[in-house]
């Protein structure tokens, strides 16, 4: 059976949690906790997996980590079900684990994943007001790209042909290392030493950091996905100055008019944060029509929630009812800006890699398929196919393979 591992939050939580499991090996009677403090919300449900987890396994050890273990501490070491905590920095140390000492290696998340999860970067110099991640991550650190090469290579050999590099602060990538290379310039070294590979995706990228080299191979490499997904948090630019953002809103906008210039089939995704402390109704406006001057059609929307020890849980707060409604006008908009953009695909055959259900998977621009004739389960799993898109739901394509 082995380790049990329960990831809550990012991408780069899901890669580090494979490197856990294969750090602790078959340690039958632990249960790692593998948590996310980027909302209460999400520190919440983490206490709530653990006591889920002792009641279900009584005699297992209950071990927790990421970033709700560095922010809040003394309460979850507080907690009776809880053996211990390790810290962030220290989680995918086999040492911890097995007692052995082993080189940093990147977090890459299984065989078991159509794709591969890369960890190229953790930590984050950068302190946004709202943010707490920098508290529980620390400073930013690279994966030289050697180790990150090797990571990629081994996903291909077992069979995965896509890689999504992953980190914290995903475009600050290399000033730490010799030479201080850049997010592209890996990207390059990637598609160069892993021909094989067919499919490179970026996860959030933060727009003011997407410099030239970065932007010509989103625009013009076949082999990186056409989908961009942008920590942008707010339209309005006295909102983003108060969060301590880096881009003005026509920087953002001007970015994906150039991006969308170059390469027309780009989806656009972006993280917005609804009320703010201090937004007021036209502010909250601007957010709300960032959706279609950003032609954002994987919105991510989140309420704020005030993390103690950051500048903002300090500045005169929204309330919450307003901070709820002003969510649900965002998610209604995205919602729908997703259900037109699906529909527009309607009739078109694209290339599909195939999830390990064997009935669902993505597209280039991450738009999620699902085939419409049942196959047994397995078939042609982890596999590219063209598929010919015949609906929408307005959640999920259909089609069927050609």
């Amino acid at each position: 059976m082995g380790v049990e591992i329960i990831n809550f939050g990012c991408r780069l939580n899901i890669a580090e949690g494979e490197a856990i499991r294969a750090a602790a090996g078959d340690q039958d009677d632990l249960i790692v906790i593998n948590s996310c403090a980027v909302t209460a919300e999400a520190e919440r449900q983490a206490r709530q997996a653990i006591r889920r987890a002792a009641k279900r396994r009584p005699d297992a050890r209950i071990m927790v980590t990421g970033c709700a273990a560095e922010t809040s501490a003394s309460i979850f070491s507080g907690m009776a079900e809880v053996s211990g905590l390790i810290a962030n920095r220290n989680k995918t140390s086999p040492a911890l684990w097995l007692g052995t000492a082993q080189e940093r290696a990147p977090s890459v998340s299984g065989a078991d994943h159509a794709r591969a999860f890369i960890e190229v970067q953790n930590g984050c110099d950068h302190r946004c007001t709202f943010c707490i991640i920098p508290y529980g991550r620390g400073e930013s650190r690279s994966i030289p790209a050697g180790a990150v090469i090797d990571a990629v290579k081994t996903a291909v050999d077992r069979g995965q042909q896509e890689v999504i590099l992953t980190g914290v602060d995903l475009t600050s990538y290399g000033p730490d290392l010799p030479g201080s290379p850049t997010l592209g310039s890996l990207v390059e070294r990637i598609l160069k030493a892993v021909p094989a590979l067919p499919r490179l995706r970026l996860s959030s990228l933060d727009s003011v950091e997407i410099d030239d080299r970065l932007f010509e191979l989103i625009s013009n490499e076949h082999r990186v996905m056409p989908h961009v997904h942008l920590s942008l948090q707010s339209g309005d630019d006295m909102i983003l100055k108060r969060m301590k953002r880096r881009h003005s809103r026509a920087e953002a906008v001007a970015l994906v008019a150039r991006l969308k210039a170059n390469r027309p089939e780009i989806a656009i995704g972006a993280d917005i944060i609804a009320g703010f402390p201090t937004e007021d109704d036209a502010m909250f406006a601007n957010s709300l029509a960032l959706l279609d001057a950003c032609d954002i059609v994987f919105g991510h929307i989140f309420p704020y929630s005030p993390r103690k020890g950051t500048p903002a849980a300090l500045m005169p707060q929204v309330d919450h009812a307003t901070i709820k409604s002003r969510a649900a006008i965002l998610r209604k908009r995205a919602a729908e800006r997703k259900a037109d953009w699906l529909q527009a695909q309607v009739g078109s055959t694209q290339q599909m890699l195939i999830e390990l259900d064997g009935q669902s998977g993505h597209l280039p621009n991450f738009a999620e398929v699902r085939l419409e004739e049942r196959r047994p389960s397995g078939n042609m799993r982890g596999e590219m196919i063209n598929v010919h898109i015949t609906a929408s739901d307005g959640l999920h394509l259909k089609g069927v393979p050609v």
